[in-house]
């Protein structure tokens, strides 16, 4: 019997021994829940593949495939994967024939799979397909050539250093798999290729490695390469000793950590460590300088070290020295001090020559001042202190408020040697902190002036009072308000930035400024945090006056007529206008018209500036006139429309009389109103207000002319303006040639109809042309 046939004969025991405990369906198996589909696959191409078990033997399952879109594209193929066994099928969603997916239109379908199997119940699966764009893969040149790319680079190179990278990972990942393994060097998962784990061998010449490497896409999609590492010589400095041993002796009581002696290898980053004995119990050796320094005191001994000198970036490269250190006996001591360490904490202003510790030095037998005191350290402390015999005394002034030191702190060590042979010595550290005092008083800035609209909002910025204080650290100040925030000064100041806001309404018409007094108060400038100092600063606070409308300005539109004069500027007008409140400030500037820089405005004075024009001409001028600032800016525009006449030239009599017509021009005035779009509700409310108006007006008019049938004139159709243009028209014809003694003929057009009238500049009446 079988595989299969024991697995059918065991499911035919454990239907029979248990009838009706289990809940017989069909199965969904291997079926993936998400699969990607590239744009560029073809009709018919296999999307996914899921294998549909039945429990029963006598019928086929029905399998069906469903989309969250209708149109969606794909198919489902059934199969029996056994023709023996009736119980499993296989089916694949394939992508239907004649048709496209579009990753940009649509990148994502869920699509459900539904078996049943006779006598059994549904199952259900839903299987995810991504469509990615098409591409295709292609590996960069000159990766891609026949003799691949090159890469050179010196022997030595740190191990694992990324020496080549193969080419960008797009989404989604790329795969590299090196083809040939007979290399030392590492290729990894993100397609970089390392320098190998040891290192190379910088003795060598010239090493070639070739790598042939390919590349493949999680579609499939490959492409190889080969890259060619040439590994050169190196050209640094190899780590050398001068001598391959080197002998010490030291005399015996050296104490902890003084230094014994030191080594010194010529190469690159160099690095000292002591490779035996592996725990020297007497020495030890500082990494960076070489230094070796005794770990105990000192007696009589012999030791030897052998001291290892490595690159630190290459550490196969290395060279070894052999130190005998012999420790000779001596009956003599090293002078002892009191105090052994000395730690003291000094205001900044310590004068000069003050003492900072005396010491009190034993060990020296003979006559009186056989011990030498000196002073070692950095140059900051050996410029700031001196040694007076066994006094530590300043030198300079300890200036806390310019001092750079870390943490204004000074070290040093008093080296004391008693003389002999050989020299003893004793040291002692030194530990000086300077401590700040509060010196100076805080200066209030210069300008202490601001203004401030009377629109401006709760929070509002007025101005910054940037105080300064030479004490460390520098303008390190609080700042305060006198009185504090109220109805009498609406402001308050920010503690630490100085910064003044507004908190409160502010009026010009009530008060048009305050005058504040702020409070500078240093801070963290002395040890004593109680000893503070300060200053009074006063501010002043203009209240500036904003306009509630736009500035009146009568008239809005002026016609003038001047004669130009040779010389200097002449008045043509000067324009009344004013704001919303008496006391408002006006600002005045030509916006348009003004051709060649020929007028100028002082205030709300209009000056002509002659320029010796040839003939009569006509120059429309815009005036701005605005009040206030930013954006509570208000304007208005006034149209001045302004004829020059050249002054004309006194001719010599003569028999002939010449008449000379001037030339005629047309003048455009162009008035721009504002327009208002009504909504609709409101025009279709004022159209049937009309019609009913219009209506009861007709009844009206019909009753008074059926009831006064007694024949007589309405007039009603001549209107004032048209009496006044009569009247023009009758003086015009009293003085023909007055006229042609102006340059400007009347002659207008109306900006919004077109129409062309006389502008009479005596009467103000039109006449239509």
């Amino acid at each position: 019997m079988g595989m299969h046939g024991r697995l059918t004969f065991l499911l035919l025991l454990l239907s029979l021994y248990a009838p009706g405990t289990f809940v017989r369906a069909a199965a969904l198996l291997d079926l993936p829940c998400m699969v990607t589909l590239s744009e560029d696959a073809v009709p018919g191409s296999r999307v996914a593949e899921v294998t549909v078990s039945c429990s029963n033997t006598s019928g086929s399952p029905n399998v069906t495939l469903h989309g969250t879109e209708p149109s969606h594209p794909f198919s489902l193929i059934t199969s029996s994967t056994d023709p023996m066994a009736n119980t499993t099928f296989q089916a694949e969603v394939v992508l239907r024939a004649g048709v496209e997916v579009d990753a940009n239109r649509v990148n994502l379908y869920t699509l459900t799979l539904r078996a049943t199997c006779p006598d059994e119940d549904e199952v259900e699966k839903q299987l995810f397909v991504w469509v990615t764009a098409g591409e295709v893969l292609h590996c960069d040149a000159p990766f891609a050539s026949a003799e691949g790319d090159v890469v050179r680079v010196p022997a030595d190179v740190a191990p694992r250093t990324p020496l080549y990278a193969v080419m960008p990972q797009p989404l989604g990942g790329l795969t590299f798999r090196l083809r040939n393994h007979n290399t030392p060097l590492v290729l990894t998962r993100q397609g970089l290729v390392l320098a190998p784990a040891g290192g190379f061998d910088p003795s060598k010449d010239t090493q070639t490695f070739r790598l042939e490497i390919e590349v493949m896409d999680r579609h499939g999609h490959n492409c190889t390469g080969a890259v060619r590492v040439e590994v050169l010589p190196s050209r640094r400095p190899r780590v050398t000793f001068l001598e391959p041993q080197q002998a010490v002796t030291v005399p015996a009581g050296i104490g902890p950590l003084e230094v014994v002696t030191q080594v010194r290898a010529s190469g690159d980053n160099i690095r000292y460590a002591i490779l035996a004995p592996v725990a020297p119990t007497f020495f030890t050796i500082d990494e960076m300088t070489g230094r070796i320094r005794s770990t105990h005191r000192l007696e009589v001994a012999r030791e030897h070290l052998l001291v290892q000198a490595y690159n630190e970036l290459h550490p196969t490269d290395h060279a070894t020295i052999m130190l005998n250190i012999t420790v000779q006996g001596t009956d003599q001591q090293e002078p002892s001090c009191v105090p052994a360490i000395s730690v003291s904490q000094v205001p900044e202003t310590l004068l000069p020559g003050s003492t900072l510790v005396t010491l009190r030095c034993t060990g020296c037998e003979g006559t009186e001042g056989c011990l030498q005191y000196a002073l070692e350290g950095p140059p900051a402390s050996r410029s700031h202190f001196h040694m007076e015999g066994p006094q530590l005394q300043v030198s300079t002034t300890l200036d806390y408020d310019s001092e750079v030191a870390v943490r204004f702190q000074f070290t040093a060590t008093i080296v004391v040697t008693a003389g002999g042979q050989p020299p003893r010595s004793t040291h002692v550290p030194v530990l000086v902190t300077v401590t700040p005092v509060n010196e100076f008083t805080p200066v209030c800035p210069n300008a202490t002036t601001f203004t401030v609209p009377e629109t401006a909002a709760f929070g509002s910025a007025v101005g910054l009072i940037a105080g300064t204080d030479r004490d460390y650290p520098l303008d390190s100040l609080e700042y305060s308000l006198e009185g504090g925030p109220g109805p009498e000064q609406p402001f308050s100041i920010d503690v630490h930035t100085g910064e003044i806001r507004v908190v409160g309404p502010l009026d010009s018409r009530q008060q048009k400024s305050y005058r504040l007094t702020v409070r500078l108060t240093d801070t963290h400038n002395d040890l004593d945090p109680a000893k503070q100092q300060s200053c009074l600063c006063a501010v002043t606070v203009h209240v500036q006056a904003v306009l509630d409308h736009v500035p009146v300005c009568t008239p809005k539109m002026q016609e003038l007529w001047i004669t130009a004069r040779s010389g200097s500027r002449q008045l043509v007008t000067r324009l009344a206008c004013q704001g919303s409140r008496d006391g408002t400030t006006l600002a005045y500037t030509i916006a348009g018209g003004n051709e060649d820089g020929r007028f100028q405005l002082e205030g709300s004075t209009v000056l002509y500036l002659p320029n010796n024009i040839p003939e009569p001409r006509a120059f429309v001028l815009l005036v701005e006139v605005w009040g206030g600032s930013g954006a509570s800016r208000r304007s208005t525009v006034v149209a001045l429309v302004v004829h020059v006449t050249p002054r004309s030239t006194p001719v010599p009599p003569s028999t002939t009389t010449w008449r000379t017509t001037l030339r005629k021009e047309r003048l455009v005035v162009t008035h721009t109103e504002a327009v208002w779009h009504p909504p609709a509700w409101f025009v279709a409310v004022l159209t049937v207000s009309g019609a009913l108006l219009l209506a009861a007006l007709g009844c009206m008019a019909r009753s008074l002319l059926c009831s006064n049938r007694v024949p007589g004139k309405l007039l009603l159709d001549k209107s004032p303006w048209d009496v006044a243009e009569k009247k023009g028209d009758e003086e015009e014809q009293g003085s023909p040639h007055a006229s042609s003694l102006e340059q400007f003929d009347g002659r207008a057009q109306d900006p919004r109809t077109g129409r062309d009238y006389l502008f009479n500049s005596k009467t103000g009446a039109r006449r239509w042309i």
